[in-house]
């Protein structure tokens, strides 16, 4: 499953070739010309230079050479744009270069394909699991009991004699059998151990709980706008150093429409990773 999670785009300039080293997994699905067209009559072809992947390289065999391909050709009044699925793997490099006069547009999609696939994990996510997605290292139990406050096993169950045998008449054995001083001693002991002798302690250890343990106040959670309308809020803020130009972070979000609607949900499993740069994420 490829889950798109950001707009991508890219500018070529004929007679320039454009080396791109692809930040993250990205998705090409669209070429277009540019709205300035220099030559109305020519065509434009974009070629996409690269290494073939899944290589190996010895040291004493040759390098794998690059292959060159031709994405598409477009032409002012007959084709001026085309639909592509082409994904650019990450940290991977490729080379952009246009044959003919007009600038042409790729634009794309910055996408996930290791969303809940565990075939795509790699070493460097293992340490990241469902567990770390749950914190429960603050939570207490409701009721703290000392050992000495609880019942043995021992106090659970009684010796049951069997009353011997008689061989009164019925209207005597209708008549119910008295209890045995064993049986009443028995019962004494029952009756002075019950769960209300260790409730009034639990109760006063459950409202002295809260007086031995405060908790430091939690920064709230601020809510910004960035360019685009985009608004951000932050349900955790980190304690940890700032991140800086060139960093990988990896992070959890949910992504909601102004209605409410979640269109993306990231909560659990592998976190989504991107490289910082001047103009932001990639």
């Amino acid at each position: 499953m490829t889950v798109a999670i950001g707009i991508w785009s890219l500018k070529l300039t004929p007679g320039k070739e454009e080396i791109f080293e692809a930040p993250a997994d990205l998705q090409i699905t669209n070429v277009a010309l540019g709205d300035v067209l220099k030559d109305t009559s020519g065509r434009t072809s974009v070629k996409l230079t690269f290494s073939p992947t899944g290589s190996i390289e010895d040291d004493d065999e040759e390098p794998t050479p690059e292959v060159t391909t031709v994405l598409c050709s477009l032409k002012p009044d007959t084709l001026e744009q085309t639909s592509l699925n082409i994904i650019l793997q990450e940290e991977e490099t490729y080379k952009f270069e246009l044959v003919g006069k007009n600038t042409v547009y790729l634009t794309g999609n910055y996408i996930d394909q290791s969303v809940n696939q565990p075939p795509f994990d790699d070493d460097d996510d293992s340490d990241f699991s469902d567990e770390d997605a749950y914190d429960l290292r603050e939570v207490s139990s409701d009721v703290e009991m000392h050992p000495d406050d609880l019942d043995s096993d021992a106090s659970r169950f009684e010796e049951v004699e069997e009353a011997p045998k008689s061989l009164k008449r019925a209207r005597d054995e209708e008549e119910p059998a008295k209890p045995t001083k064993a049986e009443k001693k028995k019962k004494q002991k029952t009756e002075a151990v019950k769960p209300a002798d260790v409730t009034p302690e639990v109760k006063k250890k459950d409202k002295e709980a809260p007086k031995d343990k405060e908790e430091a106040p939690k920064p709230k959670a601020v809510e910004k706008e960035i360019a685009g309308g985009i608004k951000i809020l932050d349900s955790k803020i980190g304690t940890g150093p700032m991140a800086k130009k060139g960093n990988t972070v990896r992070m959890r979000y949910i992504g909601k429409l102004t209605n409410g609607k979640v269109f993306y949900k990231n909560v659990k499993g592998k976190p989504v990773r991107y490289s910082l740069s001047d103009a932001g994420l990639y």
